[in-house]
């Protein structure tokens, strides 16, 4: 099958830091970002079939899977994607991130518009966007537990969020988000997180965003996603909106075969821009 001609899975030295990823397929080049407390592996539904047809990318953000933890210096996941993309000799890139990994990708995509030819959003984190009350302080107890009760008592109270309940409810999904989460170091929960974001925040520029822009929202996704997916939809001019029925946060492990169904059919309409 041609995306078995072309595999790699190593790690790399990126602005100071050991980062893992997986590479897979010809042609042009698709990252895969993954989730806050994930890994690569939650996009496994999706890495080998979208490689039948394109150059697959996914990695390990600094700080969780088989990338090393921060080390208190500032750091960027902006610079560390263009530094992977730079050794890879890749210049132009559709990304597609769940998530934090969404909220990565529409960073880089601001920061560096000439490399990013297309965006896929699903369920994404927005930054600079306003948080609602209760959003925050359902976060916010994620953290607190961490405070009284370390690591262990922060992932049992993460793993608890109103986030991940749909997905929950499939047993197979939540086996691999407990493995991804029981696999994940646990030190965001513990430490001050010295990550830099853009100066002015993606929130206050989307207009700027001149591509094609898929935001896929599951219908049971909590609030704030909701209206961060909307908010996408009314300020980029090529974005396109999708709530998919029955689906929660993790769309794309919760109905695979949808959302490639989605991303495939956006990608056959890109290429004809």
């Amino acid at each position: 099958m041609p995306y078995t001609a072309y595999t790699m899975n190593q790690h790399i030295h990126v602005n100071g830091s050991r980062l893992y990823y997986e590479t897979v397929g010809f042609g042009q080049a698709v990252v895969l970002l993954h989730g806050f407390t994930l890994d690569t592996r939650m996009w496994d539904d999706q890495f080998w079939p979208l490689a039948q047809q394109f150059r697959v990318i996914r990695y390990d953000m600094r700080g969780f899977g088989r990338l090393d933890v921060p080390t208190g210096e500032p750091y960027s996941h902006v610079a560390d994607l263009a530094e992977l993309l730079d050794s890879l000799g890749i210049v132009q890139v559709h990304l597609v991130g769940l998530s934090k990994g969404g909220a990565v990708a529409i960073d880089f995509a601001l920061t560096h518009p000439g490399r990013v030819l297309s965006l896929v959003l699903v369920d994404t984190v927005l930054g600079g966007f306003d948080w609602s009350a209760e959003g925050s302080a359902r976060d916010g107890l994620v953290w607190q537990r961490a405070r009284e009760g370390g690591v262990v008592a922060a992932k049992e109270s993460w793993l608890t969020h109103p986030l991940f309940a749909p997905a929950m409810r499939q047993p197979a999904v939540a086996a691999r988000l407990k493995q991804m989460i029981g696999d994940y170091s646990g030190w965001h929960f513990v430490n001050d997180n010295p990550e830099m974001g853009l100066a002015r925040p993606s929130a206050s520029r989307l207009s700027e965003l001149a591509i094609p822009v898929l935001a896929i929202v599951g219908e049971l996704d909590l609030p704030d996603f909701q209206r961060i997916t909307n908010f996408i939809s009314e300020q980029v001019p090529q974005a396109r909106r999708v709530v998919m029925p029955g689906v929660g946060h993790m769309a794309n492990m919760e109905a695979p075969e949808a959302v490639l169904k989605l991303i495939s059919a956006f990608y056959e309409e890109v290429q004809l821009l």
